[in-house]
């Protein structure tokens, strides 16, 4: 009996989402790619800089 009214309950729920248009999904991915692509070049150029000064030092 608790697995109907829970499936009720979601299927209620799933009613009531309010989900991405296509031009707002496109625009989230763009931003969540180019902020990954950032980052993974900012902390590439950082653990470089890092091995070049420990290269000088050691």
């Amino acid at each position: 009996m608790h697995l109907i009214r829970f499936i009720k309950s979601v299927n209620h729920e799933m009613k009531l989402v309010v989900w991405p248009t296509a031009k707002e999904n496109r625009r989230d991915t763009t931003i969540v790619v180019s902020l990954t692509l950032f980052f993974v070049l900012f902390f590439a150029l950082f653990d470089w800089l890092i091995q070049v000064m420990m290269k000088l030092f050691v």
